[in-house]
């Protein structure tokens, strides 16, 4: 399923990305690899706050359906 459908507070492993080129690069770069721990720490109207890593960031929710987790 897609990261865009947790909610605040769920964790999801990473399993994929749908996104290609630049924006799969990107996503990469930002650390979202296959078997990578994910959690959902806040809801925003146009996003999620992440924690991955260690470190938190914002996606907005275009992003965040392009990046697959089970």
């Amino acid at each position: 399923m897609p990261l865009s459908m947790l909610k605040k507070g769920e964790v999801g492993i990473i399993s994929g990305l749908s996104a290609t080129g630049n924006t799969r690069q990107h996503l990469l770069d930002m650390g979202f690899v296959q078997g990578q721990c994910v959690t959902v720490v806040g809801e925003t109207s146009g996003g999620l706050i992440l924690q991955i890593k260690g470190v938190r960031l914002a996606l907005n929710k275009g992003l965040a359906h392009k990046i697959l987790v089970a």
